[in-house]
This record gives C-alpha cells, structure tokens and sequence, in this order.
C-alpha cells in the first residue's frame, strides 16, 4: 500500500495580516496531482488541519472540497488527527459523515483508546493519536512541583504508545506493519518560528528513541520544518506544505510517501511541494 504523510496544513492562517487561501489552494491542486501520479492508497495528515480553533467558512469549504476532491483519486482512505490548534469538536462533529467516505478523523483522544486503532482493508494498521493534551496523559495533582508535572506528562504520552503498541501486537502477529501518528514536540528536533509551544513549553517533549519498536513508521505533526528523528529513519516530520513564517521561506517543504508490503514498511520518500509564491 502507497501511503502518504502530511501534516500542519493551518487552513485560514493569515501571515502579517494577508490571507494565504490561494496557496492553500495551489498546494491542494498539486496534492490532489500527486496523490493521482503516486498512486496513493491512503493519505494520513498528522495534525493542525485548521490555524485556529473556530475556522471561518471559507476555511472550512476548503477543508472539505479537497477531502471530497481526494475520494475522486486513487486514495480511498484518509485519517485525520487533530493538532494543538485544532478544536475536537469541530474536528469531530463531521465525523460520522465523512466516514461515509473513508475519511476517519480523531479529533482528540477517545473514551475507548480501542478508537484510535484504524484496521485499513487488512493491509496496514493506524494508530491514530492525535495531540495528547496534559489532561489526556496526566491527573492534576495538588502541589506538584513544576519538575513533576514535566516528567509525568513525559510517561503519561509514553505510557500512551505503548499501551497501543501492546493493542496492535495481534495484528503485527498477523504480519500487518504498523503506523503510529502523532502531534507532539520530539526533544531536538529543529523548530521554525511559527509553532505554539506544546506540553508544558515544550519542556515535555519526549525522546524520539523511545516510541515502541513495533511501529514500522511514525507519522509525525506539530513541527513545521520537515525533518527524520536523529538515529530513526521511520520516525518523521513531514512539516507544513506551505511557509507559514518567513524564516520558513528557504525550507523545502515536502509530503512524504511509504510503500508497504505485506509485513513491512519497505521504502520512505520525500516529495518536494513547490514553492508556489515567493515570500517578499
């Protein structure tokens, strides 16, 4: 199965008060290009769909007329994660919908963390961890130290992916490989200018190396400059499609796509997008 990663769209962001809709929409154009060439069978987007919790309606239009758009081409599955900018209710309340059309969206983390696990046509196993919020991954406790609630949302997202990883263990038995998502700030890894600091200003992040070694590829969002875990080739960024800041202007921004066989992640390539307009 042809698979492709993207993540941190921020549809309806506005950069130094000018709308960036039209090159949202030329990388849509391109996306949709490319899913068709690739033959891509499953798009996953790793988090930050929208810039701001309440979209306008012209940002949501855009979100669902490419998603509609996309059913049309050779993908016929797409998972969608919320992100730290993302509102789970507006993520979620379309839902049932879309899941008409193979598109599965996890806003925010289900009651049941079974929901998270997406069995795609028996081929590839998701699962689907959109951005774990402090509440997600930690009780608040009275008079804990700043140094506590650091370490204990550290295990909290930890102790999250391996009870997954302990889920899933029966399907990678079976010989599916298997693909975690996440929306998360990995320690070291390189930041642009135009992210919101996350769990605990980023003091929390987790150390790459320590997602379970049963998931064959880890789809990764939040960081907008597309980059691979130092000592991990299958734990990436693929960053934002399109320069949300200026410091971002010289990035070559990238969607990546993995090919699986029966049992195994088997090859990892990045896609160059265009630079569709020049910053100035």
């Amino acid at each position: 199965m042809k698979i492709l990663h993207t993540s941190d769209w921020h549809i309806g962001k506005k950069l130094k008060g000018k709308e960036l809709k039209d090159d949202h929409r030329l990388f849509f154009e391109w996306l949709l290009k490319t899913i068709q060439e690739q033959h891509i069978e499953l798009m996953i987007v790793a988090g930050d769909i929208f810039d701001v919790t309440h979209p306008s309606n012209e940002a949501l239009k855009q979100y669902y007329q490419v998603l509609l758009e996309i059913t049309k081409t050779s993908c016929k599955h797409v998972i969608i994660i919320g992100g730290n900018h993302d509102s789970i209710h507006t993520l979620n309340a379309p839902k049932e919908i879309l899941k008409l059309l193979n598109v599965q969206v996890v806003g925010g983390v289900p009651e049941d963390i079974v929901d998270e696990i997406i069995n795609v046509n028996d081929e590839v196993i998701v699962c689907a961890v959109p951005f774990l919020r402090d509440k997600d991954v930690k009780k608040s406790i009275v008079g804990e130290s700043y140094e506590d609630r650091i370490e204990a949302v550290k295990q909290g997202i930890n102790k999250h992916y391996q009870q997954l990883a302990d889920l899933v263990q029966v399907h990678k038995n079976k010989g599916l490989p298997i693909i975690a998502t996440g929306h998360l700030y990995v320690q070291n890894a390189n930041l642009s200018d135009s992210e919101r600091d996350i769990q605990v200003g980023n003091l929390a992040g987790i150390d790459g190396l320590t997602f379970p070694s049963i998931f064959d590829y880890v789809a990764l969002g939040h960081v907008h400059i597309p980059q691979k875990i130092v000592g991990a080739e299958h734990i990436r960024y693929a960053g934002s499609p399109i320069p949300l800041s200026f410091k971002e202007r010289s990035d070559q921004k990238v969607v990546i796509v993995l090919d699986t066989t029966k049992d195994q992640l088997s090859d990892i390539e990045k896609i160059p997008v265009p630079n569709f307009r020049k910053l100035v």
